[in-house]
């Protein structure tokens, strides 16, 4: 992983030479560095331009970069934090270090120009070099279509549907068994989805399971999939989770899925929480195992997934690449063989369709696909070698964010906006583009790996950009040995030695690997993921030059001292209420201070955090996110936190003109109101937040606080949720006249009165809105008053009689969506709308989801 190694190296020097006042070091020493700089970034071009000769070279270059940062990461902790560590402090020693980095440097550079010089003379000789093959551009983005995960699926889902909708009315299991890659889980997911499914069942809810398996994180996971049944959200005994799920499982009928299951003792922690009410409940149960599958229900029978027949795998091949484009007809025959050789496995063949999405659309291009896959065969332990062209076809700047995924636990559901930040935090971008946020640049990042097939989408926002993502079982392991080989990382996981696991620069560490990572020091980890409970404790003198710490679902009752002497700290995520000391000032190079759980809301009103005044002190900070008040800056004029994009959440004092001009440059901020009264707070002030794009606005109930002349948003607004304000409904005006606004929720009865009429001009661009437990009961509004319109949802609206006859002629509306209790007037609103549009011969779909 040379290249990642080379960007970190050239961003610590860089700011290093650039920045006096963070890194106050002699002139000497900062003119001995700089003459390391140079030849890395020479290097690090080399590796852009050619990216298949640069394999020769990696692993030296990749531990030679390595070995600079540390060294001069150590440097700067010494002369800045004026550590015990004194040897680094000679200057004779420096200077040695530095002249055997400047040699080891030279030899290689001088290795990198006798391999352009013979490429150049291939060029002139007209033979065609490895790094202008035909595979075209490994820069250029992919463009593979939307998915349609019916292609290949529709004779199981067609078997399995009889089973999960009708026959014998006591709860039964349907288990789906078949190899790793086979569309097992894609399946279930199909028919989880399915608008029959939909309207059979009172409940669904989804669990995966997994090898690493924990009872108490199954049951968790079910009685979260239960969200809008479970009224009460405090910690609980896995005995009491258990006994709540049963509660509300009880007399509904339900659809449970339990996906990728690998013991029976899973599946008993479960049946025995599952109540039979013979009213037509069903259990799904994805599995590898066939025994295990068998013991779930003996009397059923197995639904076994088989692999594909050359027609259905070319099908599916042509989907993946051009979605509802027809196969330019030169490609075909390759096209075919391409998918032959994938010997049915749809995995496989999504995978290889990421490749062909990468390359240009000839018979060239894909004829060298064809001669790597043909190369292999898909069998024991072979098929990782399919998975392998992918990573070696990916571009060096996207390497490391892939392999950057194993270092998340085995069916973790990564959340989009943690992973960026580390993203960020890590040094991977580069900010080609200068309009963009390195956080922008990531999303495409990650964008790019989704359309190539190496990432999976979980969940996607309302706004179609992608909320939380995962790995395939199979991925992960090639993810996971491909960041092995290359010291990219290390996973300290059950049966895992330490042995022969030096000069690592991450870890992750989940609870079965924890023995292993306690034995485990370096000083050169630069980055620690900890995960389900894995304690901070006695970790910061083993590791003195960290740059990321994530622990963030452990609560720490202090903070200790030697926390606030990692002087090379970016990324701090952990649990933490109290007061934070004056001493946080100290980590110059803090971009994301994390110090929320993942708890509700409402449960960190009564403890918040108190920070210091000295937060102003640290311009690098990018993400605040906590509970309690952004200090007064007293008189700061000089301070300002202009790089600040997140700040949640916080009271609503910090809307004084003076403070947010001071943090003027957010993007996202969350705003809790609960305590104001009317005339103590002017929201009017937020308009000087002109880079705002995603503001929440929460309060308590009964808080009458909201006042017209009190109430203005920044016209950048892109997303916009208020909840328990609440604002009348007259003055949604305000909110109408925002020209950029896309996404509106209205939660939890955010607005008041009982009509909202909308006017001619209102939400331009508008494509989302949510309205959720509200007493409206009259909407009056005309198709073109939401222009843009793409998914109304309607949840829990108790008093609206009907939805407006009007919503269902805007052309662009492709979705309504309405929860409640059966027999609702809105519900019945909404399929005379379907029947209608159906009539019209219209696509829009409707969903009634409804619960007793």
């Amino acid at each position: 992983m040379a290249y990642a190694a080379l960007l970190s190296l050239a961003q610590t020097t860089g700011k290093i030479i650039l920045d006096q006042d963070r890194y106050p070091i002699s002139r000497d020493k900062k003119q001995q560095i700089r003459s390391v700089y140079a030849p890395f970034i020479f290097l690090q071009e080399f590796l852009e331009d050619f990216p298949q000769k640069a394999n020769i070279l990696d692993g030296r270059i990749r531990d030679l970069a390595y070995e600079a940062e540390s060294f001069i990461e150590s440097l700067m902790l010494e002369e800045v934090a004026s550590h015990w560590w004194t040897a680094l402090a000679s200057k004779s020693k420096f200077k040695h270090q530095m002249r055997k980095i400047r040699e080891e440097t030279d030899s290689i550079r001088r290795e990198v120009m006798i391999m352009k010089n013979n490429n150049a003379d291939a060029v002139q000789l007209g033979v065609s070099s490895s790094s202008s093959s035909a595979v075209g551009s490994p820069s250029r983005p992919a463009t593979v279509g939307k998915i349609d995960y019916m292609v290949g699926l529709l004779e199981d889902l067609v078997a399995i549907k009889p089973r999960l909708c009708g026959g014998s009315p006591n709860l039964k299991v349907i288990p789906i068994v078949g190899m790793g890659g086979i569309g097992k889980t894609t399946l279930a997911k199909c028919a989880y989805n399915d608008p029959l499914t939909v309207q059979q069942f009172d409940i669904r809810a989804w669990v995966t399971v997994s090898q690493d398996y924990n009872a108490d994180v199954i049951l968790s996971g079910l009685l979260a999939s239960m969200e809008e049944f479970n009224k009460e959200r405090s910690e609980q005994s896995s005995e009491l989770v258990g006994e709540k799920v049963f509660k509300i499982l009880k007399g509904r009928r339900y659809f449970i899925v339990m996906d990728d299951v690998w013991s029976t003792e899973a599946w008993d922690d479960v049946r025995i929480i599952l109540p039979d009410d013979g009213n037509g409940s069903r259990v799904m149960l994805t599995t590898r195992e066939t025994d295990v599958a068998a013991y779930a229900d003996c009397l059923s029978g197995l639904h076994k997934m088989r692999l594909m027949d050359e027609s259905r795998s070319w099908n599916l091949l042509q989907q993946k690449v051009f979605a509802h484009k027809d196969c330019p007809p030169e490609l075909e025959n390759i096209g075919n063989e391409i998918a032959r050789s994938c010997k049915g496995l749809p995995l496989a063949i999504v995978v290889v369709a990421g490749l062909l999405s990468a390359v240009s659309n000839n018979v060239a291009s894909w004829s060298e696909i064809a001669r790597n896959v043909n190369s292999v065969t898909i069998g024991e332990g072979q098929f990782e070698k399919i998975l392998s062209l992918s990573y070696t076809h990916l571009p060096h700047y996207l390497r490391p964010c892939f392999l950057y995924m194993g270092m998340f636990p085995e069916d973790c559901e990564v959340r989009v906006s943690k992973l960026i930040k580390l993203w960020v935090a890590e040094g991977f971008l580069r900010r080609l583009n200068r309009s963009k946020t390195l956080e922008e640049e990531a999303e495409e990042f990650l964008e790019d790996l989704v359309k190539r097939n190496l990432v999976l989408v979980t969940k996607r926002k309302c706004d179609g950009r992608i909320k939380s993502c995962s790995l395939h079982d199979l991925m992960r392991d090639l993810c996971i040995r491909k960041a092995h080989e290359e010291k990219f990382l290390v996973s300290f996981s059950s049966g895992l030695s330490v042995k022969g696991r030096k000069n690592q620069r991450r870890v992750s560490v989940t609870p079965s690997g924890l023995p292993y990572f306690s034995e485990f020091y370096g000083l050169t980890i630069h980055t620690i993921l900890c995960f389900n409970g894995i304690s901070v404790a006695n970790m910061f003198e083993r590791f003195r030059l960290l740059r990321v710490l994530d622990a963030g679902d452990v609560y720490v009752l202090s903070l200790p001292d030697e926390l606030f002497d990692l002087f090379h700290l970016v990324y701090l995520a952990i649990y933490y209420l109290g007061t934070i000391p004056a001493a946080i000032s100290k980590l110059h190079n803090l971009q994301t201070l994390h110090l929320r759980a993942k708890n509700e809301w409402r449960l960190f009103r009564a403890h918040s955090v108190h920070l210091p005044q000295e937060i102003w002190r640290m311009p690098q900070l990018r993400h605040l996110v906590f509970y309690g008040r952004l200090p007064d800056p007293e008189g700061r004029t000089t301070s300002s936190l202009e790089n600040l994009q997140t700040l949640s959440i916080v009271s609503h004092v910090i809307c004084s003109e003076r403070i947010l001009r001071m943090i003027r440059n957010l993007k996202k901020l969350e705003i809790d109101c609960s305590d104001c009264r009317p005339g103590e707070v002017c929201l009017n002030n937020l308009v000087h937040l002109r880079q705002l794009e995603d503001l929440k606005l929460r309060s308590s109930f009964g808080n009458s606080f909201c006042q017209k002349d009190l109430f203005t948003f920044p016209r950048a607004l892109k997303k916009l949720t208020l909840s328990r304000l609440p604002l009348p409904w007259e003055e949604m005006t305000i909110v109408g006249s925002l020209p950029n606004l896309r996404v509106l929720k209205l939660t939890h009865q955010a607005c008041k009165g009982n009509t909202w009429e909308t006017t001619e001009g209102e939400f331009p661009l508008l494509e989302f809105l949510l309205i959720e437990k509200s007493d409206l009961e009259h909407w009056i509004t005309e198709s073109s008053h939401f222009p843009m319109l793409k998914r109304l949802v309607l949840n829990d609206c108790w008093q609206l009689v009907e939805i407006p006859v009007d919503i269902g002629e805007i052309p662009t509306l492709e979705l309504i969506e309405v929860k409640g209790k059966a027999g609702m007037p809105l519900v019945e609103s909404a399929k005379r709308i379907l029947a209608e549009q159906q009539e019209w011969g219209n696509s829009l779909q409707v969903r009634c989801m409804t619960h007793r």
